[in-house]
């Protein structure tokens, strides 16, 4: 066997290999039985199939439309092909647990316990199941009749390499034989597959036989060059169309074209053996074209897989951070519930990761998912019997203030009553639409006492009213002492504040309207007070740096370094008053009113800190 013809045999096994491995990467081979995820009692959910190579693959809406193209395929006399059995099986499960899922989902929000929860059967699964096994039926037939075509067509090889062995062998009968020979090679091209395990083996010795053959025959010169003519002009259009193959869009179909012009290469006969390296090494530099194209698709195909993994693992992590994060009530469930559903929304969108990882990272991003909802059905679970608890204490605290309405007892009722709005507040909620009927029941009980009360008590609302009428007469003194705004009337807002303070009781319903509009004023007066104060201030420093510089530089650096000291003491009071404004309720009108005094308070820090950081200011200007 020459050189050239080493080198076919080789890249043969090379395309042989490399077509192994892409078969299996794709999961498009052929197997006689098939896998777990080929089975249509397999859970598809946690089984990783891989996607359709056939970019033009159909999309599916419903499983009714699977199901009917799976009845098709099982009617029709066609084999089908796997890698549309794959893929609809890949689209039915998707629809059927997203549908499951739906399921799940609404019964737990409704309120349904997630333990007791089953899954429903459903009947176009079990239609699916069906129909799949007859197609699982349809293609182990057609494979196994394959099979049998196989085996014979390598008995029929067999027996043509025996009859050219024959005529090898016997050189006085080379030139009678050659119809014959030619004969049988035909013959040999049209038989097709053989088993692949005898394929490599089976050809050489058919090939070692030609040779042989060839070499014995006693041809005339222009019979044999008209037969090397005629197997150039075979190879060069072979070379040709594998050339051709290298602008082909479809990388897969390529690369099955390819398998099969390598094997018309190989069933060729020999060229004249000057050309025949030169023709070899034109095929093969455009085969290797096509394969590297082929290798690089799937290269990418698992990038692509590595980055969703990637992508995948992000989103566990999310969910699993989520999960562990506390939910101190129903508004952070609701919150953590809306972003893991907006996690899974994104896992959708996401494709397949290595199929060696795929079911692994699908069951740690359920598992936490199943984690986090499992605990939120126990929180509400819980949450309802706490509501129904907490709605008996208010219908016994209701009971209690029904039983007080009617009292003339005003002091000791009042206090009676006060003390179950307190207690009243000390208990939890209650579903909204009992609770307003229990707080509006309530309400009334107490309304109607207090009414009563008010109507014995007039006289004393008149003193109120009289007591209100002063307290607007300090306001507008007030105002009238701002808008004047003379250089010395700290005296008279000290004596305006006493008066003001001295004052009787307003009405309820009014205090807090007079309370704001009387500070309102006095905090214009107060920073208007301070900020000329803190100007002066600032203006006697300046004219004091001139003495203070005379009595020598350390004079200046300390001061400034006192100054700074006092800046850093100013924001940190100030950070502090910050913070503690943070944890007061202002929902009660104590605490509003303890809110005001302490954004005073910070704004009299604040009024203080800008006054430092004008003297450092008057300082630096000095030094330079």
């Amino acid at each position: 066997m020459d050189s050239q013809e080493n080198a076919l045999n080789q890249g043969t096994e090379e395309v042989r290999q490399a077509e192994e491995a892409s078969r299996q990467e794709a999961n498009i081979n052929a197997a006689p039985v098939e896998s777990a995820a080929e089975s249509p009692n397999a859970d598809v959910e946690q089984q990783p199939i891989a996607e359709p190579v056939a970019s033009e693959a159909k999309v599916y809406g419903t499983k009714k439309e699977i199901i009917e193209r799976l009845k098709e395929i099982v009617e029709s006399s066609e084999t089908p092909e796997k890698a549309e059995i794959d893929h609809l099986k890949t689209a039915f499960y998707k629809i059927h647990f997203a549908e499951r899922d739906e399921q799940q989902k609404a019964y737990i929000e409704a309120g349904g316990d997630p333990g007791k929860y089953q899954v429903l059967p459903d009947e176009d699964e079990e239609t699916f199941k069906a129909e799949m096994s007859v197609v699982k039926e349809k293609r182990q037939k057609a494979f196994l009749a394959q099979e049998e075509l196989k085996r014979e067509n390598l008995k029929k090889k067999e027996a043509i390499i025996e009859k050219i062995k024959a005529m090898a062998t016997t050189p006085e009968e080379v030139n009678k034989n050659f119809q014959a020979f030619k004969a049988l090679q035909q013959e040999w091209k049209e038989i097709k597959a053989v088993p692949a395990e005898k394929a490599n083996e089976l050809w050489r010795s058919y090939q070692l036989y030609v040779e042989q053959f060839y070499d014995l025959l006693n041809l005339n010169r222009e019979a044999r060059e008209y037969d090397f003519k005629k197997n150039l002009e075979k190879k060069t259009k072979l070379c040709e169309a594998a050339e051709k193959l290298a602008g082909e869009e479809d990388v897969i179909s390529a690369f099955h074209q390819l398998q099969e012009l390598h094997q018309e290469y190989r069933e060729t006969g020999p060229v004249e053996k000057d050309l025949r390296e030169q023709v070899w090494a034109r095929f093969k530099a455009a085969s290797t074209v096509v394969n590297k194209r082929h290798q690089q698709h799937f290269e990418e195909i698992r990038s692509r897989e590595e980055e969703n993994l990637a992508k995948k693992t992000a989103l566990c992590e999310k969910v699993e951070e989520i999960a562990k994060q506390e939910n101190k009530g129903s508004a952070d469930w609701e919150k953590h519930t809306q972003e893991i559903i907006a996690i899974q929304q994104e896992w959708k969108t996401i494709g397949f990761a290595p199929q060696k990882m795929n079911v692994k990272i699908f069951e740690r991003f359920r598992a936490a998912c199943d984690d986090f909802f499992t605990r939120k059905g126990e929180f509400f679970k819980n949450l309802k019997a706490q509501f129904a608890e907490n709605a008996e204490k208010k219908k016994a605290l209701l009971a209690k203030a029904q039983e007080l309405t009617d009292s003339t007892d005003w002091k000791a009722t009042s206090d009676k009553l006060i003390a179950l709005q307190k207690e009243w507040k000390t208990i939890g909620m209650v579903p909204k639409k009992l609770g307003d009927q229990l707080w509006n029941d309530f309400l009334a009980a107490c309304n109607h006492f207090f009414e009563a009360r008010n109507a014995v008590h007039a006289g004393t609302r008149n003193e109120e009213h009289e007591n209100l009428k002063k307290k607007y007469s300090v306001i507008e003194r007030l105002k009238a002492l701002a808008e004047d705004a003379a250089e010395n009337i700290q005296e008279e807002v000290q004596s305006l504040t006493d008066e003001f303070n001295k004052i009787g009781h307003v009405p309820f319903r009014e205090k807090d309207k007079v309370y704001k509009e009387y500070h309102d004023i006095l905090d214009k007066l107060y920073k208007e007070l301070h900020v000329s104060a803190a100007r002066r201030r600032v203006d006697n420093f300046r004219n004091n740096l001139k003495k203070m510089a005379d009595r020598g530089a350390d004079v200046l650096d300390n001061e400034r370094g006192r100054l700074m000291h006092r800046l850093e003491q100013l924001k940190q009071e100030i950070n502090t008053y910050e913070n503690n404004l943070g944890f007061l309720n202002v929902s009660s009108k104590k605490g509003n009113s303890l809110i005001d005094e302490m954004n005073r308070r910070i704004q009299k820090l604040k009024d203080d800190l800008e006054e430092t950081k004008q003297k450092i200011k008057a300082i630096d200007a000095e030094n330079k």
